[in-house]
């Protein structure tokens, strides 16, 4: 038996379906609270002093925290080639503003502190707050063109032509998924705020705290209703093989108004899923008013797990529908690399994941505490 034959192609690419999962999770938990704090560094703090504890609450830990977006990125490219192709071609414009904002971020930590002027320090603060705001945003921006369907089309020869706009990412729907991951992100940065700091900063973070898990719950309930009663869902209406060849134009598709919704009905587990991004934001709410800051931590954890699960569970096994051309829709059973290709990854995968874990796991415990004012003022390795 040929080795990567161990496991077959169909276990293989739904194994790989999990682990892009996993990988997206990975970062919005990771990173999540990096750019949620980045949001709310212009108004958590008051002073420059204040800012500055805000800063180093996420300064030593960002850089490694953006491993999980470089890991998601090349699993798409290396694992579904064809979702890579698709997606980085047809959302161009959206990831070079999401790239030119995160490229903010290094240079804001580092420029920052490097003179005294109020003003110069001021447009720096709000220059983080963009490399916050608009990765936030257009992440969750693409989450809700995802869900509604790409314009891209393939053709015999699985050439893809994409054949939207830039603008009309910017639907109601999309904006409102994009508010979604904003209000979400918000939420975890400050609980990771009131996790790491003291006092008057970690008062404010607990009125962000609320008012953005609040805010999280509603829109995803509303995100929810909408996307019953007004997103057409896909459903695959043909016979296919899941060890089948990567050719999405083997199939016949349909669009019908609910049917993103047909997974809970079939496999009942995967309500657990929104369940979680329901319940999350009230465990936050809960946890401030006890004031139980690692409950308030696991509660936004909660809330990303769920809803970004959720969005994956109601599409499966779509990875990235066409809106003109339904046939030519990606799935999990028609998108991936070969055989010996996911096998490969998978055991690269699994000897880097756990060392990557190990080493995230070691450094925040090394770097755990509160930031106070005194590890400002008295200088050493402090933003």
């Amino acid at each position: 038996m040929i080795l990567h034959e161990l496991i077959t192609y169909d276990t293989l690419r739904l194994i790989w379906w999990v682990l892009l999962g996993v990988l997206l999770i990975g970062f919005a938990l990771m990173d999540g609270f990096d750019l949620g704090v980045a949001m709310l560094l212009p108004f958590a703090g008051k002073t420059d002093i204040e800012r500055r504890i805000v800063i180093n609450t996420v300064g030593p830990v960002w850089e490694g925290n953006q491993v999980w977006l470089i890991l998601g990125g090349g699993a798409i490219f290396a694992a579904w080639p064809l979702l890579y192709a698709v997606s980085f071609s047809g959302f161009y414009l959206a990831m070079f503003a999401i790239l030119a904002a995160l490229i903010l971020r290094p240079v804001g930590f580092k420029y920052r502190s490097k003179r005294e002027s109020a003003r110069w320090r001021r447009n720096w603060d709000w220059a983080l707050f963009i490399g916050g705001f608009v990765p936030a945003l257009i992440f969750g921006v693409a989450i809700g063109n995802v869900l509604q369907g790409v314009p891209f089309r393939l053709g015999s020869d699985l050439r893809i032509f994409y054949e939207g706009s830039f603008f009309a990412l910017l639907n109601p729907f999309a904006l409102l998924c994009g508010l979604l991951s904003v209000t979400m992100l918000i939420m975890h940065g400050a609980n990771w705020m009131i996790l790491k700091t003291e006092g008057d900063i970690r008062a404010r973070g607990r009125v962000f705290g609320r008012w953005a898990s609040i805010a999280t719950l509603v829109i995803y309930a509303l995100g929810g209703l909408a996307l019953w009663a007004f997103v057409g869902g896909y459903q695959v209406t043909s016979t296919f093989a899941p060890d089948g060849p990567s050719n999405p134009l083997g199939k016949t598709v349909a669009v019908a108004g609910g049917a993103w919704f047909a997974n809970y009905a079939a496999h009942p587990w995967t309500i657990i899923a929104p369940v979680l991004g329901l319940l999350g934001p009230l465990v936050v709410l809960l946890a401030l008013q006890l004031r139980r800051e690692i409950l308030a931590m696991a509660g936004s954890a909660m809330a990303i797990l769920g809803i970004i699960a959720s969005v994956g569970l109601s599409m499966f096994p779509f990875i990235l529908p066409s809106s003109i051309q339904p046939e030519a829709s990606l799935t999990v059973w028609d998108s991936s690399s070969s055989h010996m290709t996911l096998f490969i990854m998978l055991v690269v995968t699994a000897i880097f994941l756990p060392l990557i874990c190990a080493y995230t796991t070691w450094a925040y415990k090394l770097l755990w505490g509160k930031v106070r004012e005194k590890d400002i003022t008295d200088g050493g390795h402090a933003y």
